[in-house]
């Protein structure tokens, strides 16, 4: 039998469509306009393809530099917080049965209701304070900031594992340690996509903590970059948005090829 067609749906998914692809659009044509073709008309079609403009943008803003400490700080973000997260969240999630590590959890979760520009100024005094004012300290913050979040997920995700697993592991002789990392960590992969593309999208694209922390252009990221098109008087709008597909362009190979393990640990977290 022929399904009818769900037309408030279908709708409501194209226009949520054209809120996304219309601004890639604009994105895109303005990168390979030239400023005159802009002033006439910033909607219409490119007359001509200026791929000049990304070469001038990574003049401007030393991309490859910034490039760098972007990976550098995305990736040992991620891996730190893929680690150290997890075990916290097992060692609360195991003994949810204690107040100690109750207490411990609702203070952790608590801490997802407290907005960053509330202890921005205390944290730059205090990083400063500490000589943390570079890449190292932003990894710090990276992975102490996702703990509330990602204990959250973690702990819901590890209390419907099965604890009769641990238990056999027990019997056959393996410690707390080799359980977690034999028998626990293998099974929150689904959790661990999530999580690490989340954290991934996070640090790569953030631009308030590493402008209040970080010191000299030396160590700055791709968002902090983008300020050089911004001038006193004006903004060269066509370099600009040619920088912002460079740095967009690494998040959008990282989610083509991780976008099943995203899908998945979706799925998973609905389930559970």
């Amino acid at each position: 039998m022929r399904k009818s067609t769900n037309w408030p749906i279908t709708t409501l998914i194209a226009l949520g469509s054209l809120l996304i692809l219309f601004p890639l659009y604009l994105t895109v044509s303005i990168a390979l306009k030239n400023p005159e073709e802009m002033a006439r008309s910033i909607f219409a079609l490119p007359t001509g393809l200026h791929f000049e403009n990304f070469a001038n943008a990574i003049a401007a803003t030393d991309f490859f530099t910034a490039f760098k400490n972007s990976a550098l700080v995305t990736v040992i973000s991620v891996l730190f917080i893929l680690l150290t997260n997890s075990m916290v969240s097992y060692a609360i999630a195991r003994n949810m049965n204690k107040r100690f590590f109750k207490g411990l959890y609702f203070y952790f979760i608590s801490a997802m209701f407290i907005p960053f520009q509330i202890i921005m100024l205390p944290v730059v005094k205090q990083t400063t304070a500490f000589n943390m004012n570079n890449i190292v300290g932003l990894i710090i913050l990276y992975v102490v900031y996702g703990l509330a979040f990602n204990v959250f997920v973690y702990v819901g995700y590890i209390r419907s594992i099965p604890y009769e697993l641990e238990e056999a592991a027990t019997v056959d002789g393996a410690t707390t340690w080799g359980t977690f990392w034999r028998i626990i960590f293998p099974l929150l992969a689904p959790i661990n996509a999530t999580i690490g593309i989340l954290s991934c999208l996070s640090s790569w694209n953030d631009f308030l903590l590493p402008l209040v922390l970080l010191g000299g252009p030396e160590s700055y990221t791709l968002p902090l970059v983008q300020y050089v098109f911004q001038g006193q008087f004006s903004t060269d709008f066509n370099l600009a948005f040619a920088s912002y597909l460079l740095a967009l362009l690494p998040m959008v190979i990282v989610y083509l090829f991780a976008q099943k393990w995203i899908i998945n640990g979706i799925t998973q977290g609905a389930i559970k």
